[in-house]
């Protein structure tokens, strides 16, 4: 849990629509009146923009280790630099990926020691911890016809095949299962509306 504010983050495969329930959250929580910092990772500060061209668009093999780290050092500049200085500023930050996106991608997808992976996000942020994760539960064939329609240019990780993207929907929902208090689970091909309705409701409990 944050000392002060409020720490949401969003995960779920790609094409689940976190960018969209982040917006629409955002909207809300700025109409009760909360100062809203919206970010991501990777990417959500000049070096994470650097390490997501690298991560997710370079051409070429990277090695699954190299990979691992790369998304902690973003992590660890970002949480330095954005994350904790909102929540110290009493800001309620909505996060796409967090630690939980590297245990998933690359403990799981990579096949890499989950328990490692994990470790590894840890100690660049100091063991900070999201107040709620909403978790946005869609079947790999589901998200990729959403993103054959959304897509002309696939990175990294969404090119992989239906297999990695299982596993790592499995091992989402694994996490989930093992912190119940800390993540909501939703059902991501509901109408956009009734996802955010959970969704606030949720969050109202924790304002």
């Amino acid at each position: 849990m944050s000392a002060t504010g409020l720490f949401i983050t969003l995960e779920g495969g790609d094409g689940s629509g976190k960018t969209t329930q982040a917006s629409l959250l955002g909207e809300w929580l700025a109409g009760q009146g909360r100062e809203v910092v919206r970010t991501r990772e990777p990417g959500g500060t000049d070096v994470g923009v650097e390490v997501r061209e690298i991560v997710l668009h370079h051409r070429g093999d990277i090695a699954p280790r190299a990979e691992a780290l790369l998304y902690a050092a973003d992590r660890a500049h970002h949480v330095a630099t954005v994350v904790r200085p909102a929540l110290e500023r009493g800001d309620v930050v909505i996060q796409d990926r967090y630690i939980d996106s590297s245990v998933a991608y690359q403990g799981a997808g990579r096949v890499l020691d989950p328990a490692e992976v994990r470790g590894i996000s840890e100690w660049a942020t100091g063991a900070l911890a999201p107040d709620l994760t909403i978790l946005l539960d869609l079947d790999a064939e589901a998200a990729r016809e959403r993103l054959d329609g959304a897509r002309t240019r696939y990175d990294r990780l969404e090119a992989e095949a239906s297999e990695f993207h299982d596993r790592v929907r499995s091992a989402y929902l694994a996490l989930a299962e093992a912190e119940p208090e800390r993540f909501l689970v939703v059902d991501a091909a509901a109408p956009v509306d009734e996802i955010a309705a959970v969704v606030r409701a949720r969050v109202a409990g924790l304002l």
